[in-house]
């Protein structure tokens, strides 16, 4: 459909292949368009049974966003009033809510890299949804480290897992793979990277896809043991460290541990965004008791907020422009980050019935 998203149908199976390899399968607007337009199209298509989407690359199943994109158009003056950039963050959230709604089978094989916007084209739906990992399986909600926030339905998705899990995940931007992903409920079952090919043709002609791929990946369960991932031996002391409703406590309650995996965490935290580790708690804090529409509202309120306090493109500076991982966040410390500060990423950007995203139902 177009240059980096190939579609095609196998007896009553939908294929969207996300093919742009050299920039890991990050979304351009045209690629959300393409999966949105595809999507639309098998909706009420009593010929397709189910959806897959998938990756060409071994490498990456979706890296997220085209953050490139995202601080050349941001960049513009005033800063963060780009048209494109503006279309692309509500035309996103609208394909993840399209997603998490959709009324038939969608899987994804979540193959290699997965974060950010690879998440919200992944995490979709509950009741119909399948989401498939491999050894391969690089999973992160990264944002706080280019001084954003864990969007992409990241509100919803993150604040259900179990325990302190998904304030863990979405505080710090820590890479997870596939035993981890079972084991917070971000992923549904194991498929040897091998084995793809293999069910892939099996799904193709399988009356139930779902039932179909649970029963292929059941021999495999022994070569994971969710029990045996590191957010499962670390969990207890995830719980006591990120129940609390502030990052400054939090890092008191990591820096009074003697623990290595505390000691870890807290070093990794020193590198983040102060600021928008603050916003990402109180962003799910507040998701754990919202809709999934309601979520996407607030994170494309959030993300004009984003841009216009200028974090994220510091953030993107450092990490994708410069290559100098020295970003210089804005306040530098959390002792300087105050109330007002976070609140303003949550202030109404538009009256209710101009939001971009009121449709949602």
């Amino acid at each position: 459909m177009t240059e980096f998203v190939r579609t095609a149908i196998h007896h009553h199976l939908g294929v969207i292949t996300l093919d742009r390899p050299k920039a890991l399968n990050s979304l351009s607007l045209a690629m959300v368009r393409s999966i949105t337009q595809a999507l639309l199209a098998w909706r009420n298509d009593p010929a397709i049974r189910a959806v897959l989407i998938h990756s060409s690359s071994e490498r990456a199943f979706c890296a997220g966003g085209d953050i490139r994109f995202f601080h050349d158009a941001g960049s513009a003056t005033p800063r963060g009033d780009s048209a494109l950039l503006e279309d692309f963050f509500t035309e996103e959230y609208a394909l993840n809510h399209l997603i998490h709604f959709y009324p038939k089978p969608y899987i994804a094989i979540m193959d290699g890299i997965v974060m950010g916007g690879g998440m919200g084209v992944a995490q979709g739906g509950e009741s119909n949804r399948l989401r498939i990992v491999t050894e391969r399986t690089k999973m992160a909600m990264p944002e706080v480290n280019i001084g954003l926030f864990p969007d992409v339905g990241g509100s919803y998705f993150l604040s259900r897992a179990p325990g302190q899990l998904g304030t863990y995940l979405g505080v710090t931007g820590e890479v997870i793979g596939a035993a981890d992903a079972l084991y917070a409920g971000l992923a549904d079952v194991f498929v040897p990277a091998s084995e793809l090919a293999t069910l892939l043709g099996l799904l193709a002609t399988a009356t139930d896809v779902r039932a179909a791929a649970a029963e292929f990946a059941a021999p495999f369960k022994t070569q994971i043991d969710p029990a045996a991932s590191k957010l499962a031996a670390q969990h207890a002391s995830i719980d006591r460290h990120f129940a609390h409703d502030s990052v400054s406590t939090i890092t008191a309650s990591l820096a009074d541990d003697g623990d290595a995996f505390a000691q870890n965490t807290l070093a990794v935290m020193q590198k983040r965004s102060p600021l928008m580790m603050c916003v990402t708690l109180s962003q799910l804090r507040q998701g754990a008791a919202m809709s999934v529409a309601d979520c996407l509202r607030m994170e494309r309120t959030m993300v004009r907020r984003s841009f216009e306090s200028g974090e994220v493109l510091e953030g993107i500076r450092s990490v994708v422009i410069d290559k100098d991982n020295t970003p210089n966040w804005n306040p530098p410390s959390l002792e300087a980050v105050d109330d007002a500060m976070i609140a303003r990423f949550f202030e109404p950007a538009w009256p209710a019935y101009a939001h971009p995203l009121r449709d949602l139902a």
